[in-house]
Parts: structure tokens; C-alpha cells; sequence
């Protein structure tokens, strides 16, 4: 436990609240910005002494139960949540159950955008795609069961890997065991766990990328996307992280004015309609 940046972390976001961001009526007899200790411990219901405490860099370690109420009651957005778990020793709960469907908020950013680019889980299960995307990659949505994931799709169907050039069939591969063993991390219980067990008896390659337990993603910021129609093109992915956790939007873009880009343009004019 890191008692002096706990201390100095709930300190600064006390004072950064006024009254009115936790629903409390204003006042003009403050001597200082920001919340009382009071006001906090009161939100939270403990008592002000216990919190008085934790500012004070005295006490004992608040408990998981403790680090929740006083999430809520200071406001904190989910990294900062994670934050004070982290800084009292404990290991952050989970944001957030994954649904089948992409958030409202995510899905009108997808839809801005005038680029391939597609919404998905955690688990690889891709839950919007723009048009760009479905003419770049095909339609990567509709199916049901463990097939929705592309991370299932890579190690079970030879068809997955078709759109990427084969020099990077390695790397994708690992990256997507690499994503699978973290999302298994937060969720050994879960869905995760039914992916894990039939790729294991159906994949001798991931079974072997598996064991080595590797957790950090070897995603490229450079990805070749082999058309069958426009041919090869290297192009930028960027992969962004939802405050949930759980949601990812994938961008796939080229450099203004380069052959790359002048084939991404070329696939608005194919869209899908070789794809049936």
C-alpha cells in the first residue's frame, strides 16, 4: 500500500468537487475549494475520522468495500477507480460485464468516421462494422456461438486468415492469444473460459501459443490487408481502449496522398459486392 499517494490522490480529487457534483446545495462560506472530509465520508457512509485518517497517511489499509464507496462518492472515472485500488494493494474489480451489443456512444463515433473501422470484445467478437471495414475485411458480423470471435475464427477456420498477408500469420496469431489470456485474466470463469477449452482441443498452434503465457499483445501499428480485388495495402491500425474495458475500436488508415491510401479509396467504389 502506498500510503502517501493515496493520501495525495484523494486529497486533490476532494478539493477538485464542488458541491453541486455530488448533489449537495451550494454554499458561499467556504474557506477553501472543494468538498469537506465530512461532506466525502459522509457519501461514502463511514465516518469522517476513518477518512480524516487515510488523507492523513494514517490507519489501517481500507478494504475493497471501503476503495468502492469512496469511488463513488468522489466521482472517480473507471482508470481512476482502478487507480486507488491499485495504490491501497488491492486488485481492481471488474468494469463491467461485456454485452452483445456495442455501446450507443461507441457506435455513433463509428459511424463518423470515414475510414474501415469496427467495434470489438474483448474476446474478439465484433459487434459493429462500418462499410469501409465490411469491403476491406468482409463481413466480419452474423455469425453465432463461439464463431462470432475472430480469435476462435483464426485457429479453426482456414478462410479467417485469407484478408492478411501470410508473412504476419505469426504475429496475429500471437497477438490474438495474447488479448484471449488477458481477457481470460479478468474472466477465468466466464466466456473465456469456454473459448479457451474448445481451442485447445481444436488448435495444436494455440495450444502451443498458449503456453507460453504471454500477456502483452503483439499488435502492429503496420497491418498488410491482401484484396482480392485492389491488392495489398499496409496500412495504420489503432486499436483504442473504451472506458469499459471491454468494448475496442479498431481504425485501419494509409498516409494522405500514398498508393495505399488511393486503394482504400478504390474500395468505395467495390464496396461488398463481391462478397455476397
Amino acid at each position: 500500500m502506498d500510503r502517501d499517494a493515496l493520501a495525495d490522490f484523494l486529497r486533490r480529487r476532494r478539493e477538485a468537487l464542488s458541491p453541486e457534483d455530488v448533489g449537495l446545495p451550494p454554499t458561499d462560506r467556504r474557506r477553501t475549494a472543494g468538498l469537506r472530509r465530512e461532506e466525502v465520508a459522509a457519501l461514502a457512509h463511514m465516518s469522517t475520522d476513518f477518512y480524516t485518517r487515510l488523507e492523513q497517511r494514517r490507519g489501517s489499509r481500507p478494504s475493497a468495500e471501503t476503495l468502492a464507496a469512496l469511488a463513488r462518492a468522489l466521482r472517480l472515472r473507471p482508470d481512476e477507480r482502478d487507480h486507488v485500488f491499485h495504490l491501497a494493494g488491492h486488485v481492481p474489480p471488474p468494469r463491467r460485464t461485456r454485452a452483445d451489443h456495442a455501446s450507443p456512444a461507441l457506435l455513433r463515433v463509428l459511424e463518423l468516421l470515414d475510414t474501415p473501422a469496427h467495434i470489438t470484445s474483448d474476446l474478439g467478437v465484433v459487434l459493429g462494422q462500418n462499410a469501409r471495414s465490411e469491403a476491406l475485411l468482409g463481413r466480419l458480423t452474423g455469425r453465432r456461438g463461439l464463431e462470432r470471435s475472430v480469435f476462435f475464427r483464426w485457429f479453426t477456420d482456414p478462410s479467417a486468415r485469407e484478408r492478411w498477408h501470410p508473412d504476419e500469420h505469426a504475429q496475429h496469431g500471437r497477438g490474438y492469444v495474447a488479448a484471449l489470456r488477458t481477457a481470460h485474466g479478468r474472466d477465468p470463469d466466464g466466456e473465456s473460459r469456454e473459448m479457451v477449452d474448445a481451442l485447445l482441443a481444436a488448435s495444436a498452434e494455440f495450444a502451443a501459443l498458449w503456453e507460453r503465457h504471454d500477456v502483452t499483445p503483439h499488435t502492429q501499428t503496420r497491418k498488410r490487408v491482401v484484396h482480392p480485388l485492389v491488392g495489398e495495402m499496409a496500412l495504420d491500425c489503432q486499436i483504442l481502449t473504451a472506458d469499459n474495458a471491454v468494448e475496442l475500436l479498431v481504425v485501419f488508415t494509409a498516409p494522405p496522398g500514398s498508393e495505399d491510401a488511393e486503394r482504400l479509396r478504390l474500395l468505395e467504389v467495390v464496396g461488398t459486392q463481391t462478397f455476397g
